[in-house]
């Protein structure tokens, strides 16, 4: 299958990932890209420099998914609101950022426990520097499964060095920084005060020179500040980026891309222990499905690469709420329930990703239409969604969480039926992973759209014209009951009248007098 897609196009997403995932503007880091590219041309680099600015510029928050559980404990909080009000300090001074753990960790804290609270950062961030050159490790494997070459590898594993050798993994100074991370610093600062809305840009950028800054590129920047924030202003940030994106470049395909897509997977299953390993495998399970169920190989490969971005949103959700065992409150529980939806939004720029991402924005929908975050119904379901969703289900009750540990293969095996018997999840999705699971399914009878058993009933007896309340006579159930059943069938259907309905109910066969 072709994908047509570029490594720039990967990578941009990536970026808007890594802005969800901070806190930061959306765009934020494309707008850094921008500046950076152009500030690589101001400054004379060769043409291999300028190219390598550009994907460092992308890349540079790369590893935030790294320990962010341990960021959420250490602070007592939301590290993704702490992460965007470290944004401005970019470049900043040490009292500043402590300073800023401090405010967040003890704002609206009685004295006592701003005190704990305090003690506990001072006493953490004595090992931040281990927390970086951890975020920095990753950060040079993701790029390097992304397929950058060496030195844009070993670039991106710089990015929190300082031009004064205060910063991490290796303390390098001066010049040793590859002047793409150096350029990239200053444009990363330029882009968060713009998105800010801050007015001091030149100001804070020029107070930061030969300390967190390269005094040579914050001259650059300061002798065409004007040229350069006028790019950010630009109507389309990803249009600019694809613009300036390296040429010739080849689409990712065949096992490039897989690998590629299985980086993305990776990054986004970092965001917490309880996550880890989730997105590969639940694509391994929903590819094996799809072909059990005999789809035509473009569309077994499709949904094996939705399925490893399907939860690319979960990033720009707190670890403390990923992490938690008790009852979420109304706001975390509605930042859960949109993560599908921030999947769509990162990844609805690039054509090709904006594919996978039909399907994965898909996986917490059911048939009968009480998933999330659409409300979506068995005819607005594909195969493929119907495999994601039972795939998904399937990997995450196997999988340990705070309010659980993992359930056995059998116990999930039980509950995933359950889903199929009650018209939630598709029985031959849900077949055809449990099959591919390891476990012995024996073939029952499915019915289309996700109908159960009881709907079927209540629809034949329907197609016949039977009232409700003799629907619900002759079934033994309230005449509330048998409406439900009836309005659950229209959905189900995707239809809106008896007519249609009695229509759908030939078309399936459902109205055979020995069917049981």
């Amino acid at each position: 299958m072709e994908s047509g897609l570029s490594l720039a196009e990967l990578v941009a997403s990536l970026a808007l990932a890594t802005d969800l995932a901070m806190g930061h503007p959306l765009e934020q880091g494309l707008g850094a890209c921008v500046v950076a590219t152009r500030l690589a041309e101001l400054a004379g680099l060769a043409p291999d420099e300028v190219r390598r600015t550009f994907y460092v510029a992308l890349l540079r928050h790369i590893g935030c998914t790294t320990d962010n559980q341990g960021l959420a404990e250490l602070v007592g909080g939301d590290e993704v609101e702490l992460s965007a009000r470290l944004n401005p300090l970019s470049g900043g001074t040490a009292p500043q950022y402590l300073g800023a753990f401090v405010r967040y960790a003890t704002e609206g804290r009685p004295v006592l426990a701003k005190v704990r609270a305090t003690g506990r950062i001072v006493a953490g961030l004595r090992g931040f520097g281990d927390a970086q050159r951890a975020i920095c490790e990753v950060a040079r494997t993701l790029a390097e499964r992304l397929g950058l070459d060496r030195d844009t590898v070993a670039a991106v594993g710089t990015v929190y060095e300082r031009w004064d050798g205060r910063g991490m993994p290796n303390r390098l100074r001066g010049t040793q920084i590859p002047a793409p991370v150096r350029l990239a610093q200053v444009a990363d600062l330029v882009a968060a005060l713009h998105d800010l809305g801050r007015a001091d840009i030149e100001e804070v950028v020029g107070a930061r020179s030969g300390g967190g800054l390269d005094p040579a590129a914050v001259d650059v920047f300061r002798g065409r500040a004007g040229e350069l924030l006028g790019l950010l202003a630009a109507p389309s940030r990803w249009e600019a980026v694809q613009r300036l994106a390296p040429r010739p470049e080849q689409p990712l395909t065949g096992d490039r891309l897989t690998a590629a897509l299985h980086a993305v997977a990776d990054f986004t299953d970092l965001k917490s222990p309880y996550l880890v390993g989730h997105s590969s495998g639940v694509s391994d399970l929903a590819r094996a499905a799809a072909e059990r169920m005999r789809l035509p190989a473009a569309e077994v490969d499709e949904v094996g690469w939705a399925a490893l971005v399907h939860d690319l949103g979960r990033v720009g959700v707190s670890a403390a709420v990923w992490g938690r065992a008790g009852p979420l409150t109304a706001g975390e529980w509605e930042a859960v329930r949109l993560h599908p939806y921030q999947t769509e939004r990162v990844l609805g720029r690039a054509p090709f990703l904006a594919r996978l991402a039909g399907i994965a924005s898909l996986h917490h929908e059911r048939l009968d239409g009480s998933g999330y975050i659409r409300g979506a119904a068995a005819p607005q379901l594909t195969p493929a969604a119907r495999i994601l969703a039972a795939a998904d289900a399937y990997h995450a009750m196997r999988e340990p969480r705070p309010h659980r540990a993992a359930l056995t293969a059998e116990h999930a095996a039980a509950e995933l039926d359950k889903e199929a018997r009650a018209g939630r999840l598709d029985r031959d999705g849900v077949d055809a992973v449990l099959a591919a699971a390891g476990h012995r399914v024996g073939r029952r009878r499915g019915y289309p759209g996700g109908l159960t058993a009881r709907e079927v009933e209540v629809l034949r007896l329907l197609a016949r014209g039977v009232p409700t309340r003799d629907i619900a006579r002759t079934l033994r159930i309230a005449p509330k009951t048998a409406d439900n059943h009836i309005q659950s069938i229209y959905t189900k259907a995707g239809v809106t009248t008896r007519a249609a309905a009695t229509v759908f109910a030939m078309q399936h066969g459902l109205l055979d007098p020995f069917e049981k």
